[in-house]
């Protein structure tokens, strides 16, 4: 299967365009969070995104909460958070919101690492695990430093061990691999990246 996977479109137009010409190629389409800016947009990113054809996938980021995101969408759009879904054969499962919450004010839709916790213990497997936070550790630092992913993520994927796990968030980390065990971590970043799962 071939997957094509963005994260922090953040209402760009260019990016936005080449992720739809890009998407005919593609048998599924992910997206890992932050489509609009500080909770605003949403409806207007879901519009630069509407000539994709493939099956899309999306988590909400910190820009845009679950129930927005669920209610932007057409009807064929999957929004995951704290669940999954299998395409043809793939199993999937998502999860949205800044973990740990982040430090940006009021508009930013965090999760707690308990709260995601939880939700990630619903998952028993999963070939491409979605998450908008990075896990701790990996692609998660900031331009000072500072490692600000997510340990419930890490956990996760440490039990889990995915084919992949794909994140964004943080946007000095775009385009940054790394492996947990097995497990690839790819911070995504808006310009698109393709992947081959399965046979």
């Amino acid at each position: 299967m071939k997957i094509l996977a963005f994260s922090d479109l953040h209402l760009a137009r260019r990016a936005a365009a080449d992720l739809v010409a890009a998407s005919a190629g593609a048998d599924l389409v992910i997206g890992a969070g932050d489509f609009c800016n500080m909770r605003e947009g949403l409806d207007q990113a879901m519009e630069l995104l509407s000539g994709i054809a493939a099956p899309m996938v999306l988590v909400p980021g910190n820009n845009e909460s679950a129930e927005e995101l669920r209610a932007a969408v057409p009807a064929e759009v999957r929004v995951l958070h704290g669940e999954g879904l299998e395409i043809g054969g793939l199993r999937l499962f998502g999860l949205g919101g800044a973990v740990p919450p982040a430090p940006f004010g009021d508009w930013s839709w965090d999760v707690t690492e308990e709260a995601a916790e939880a939700l990630l213990a619903s998952c028993d497997a999963v070939d491409v695990l979605v998450v908008h936070s990075p896990p701790k550790g990996v692609a998660d630092r900031t331009a000072s430093g500072l490692s600000v992913g997510s340990t419930a993520v890490r956990a996760a994927i440490e039990r889990l061990q995915p084919h992949l796990a794909l994140c964004g968030h943080i946007h000095d980390c775009w385009g940054e691999r790394g492996l947990i065990g097995r497990t690839e971590v790819v911070n995504l970043g808006p310009t698109g990246t393709w992947f081959e799962v399965g046979e």
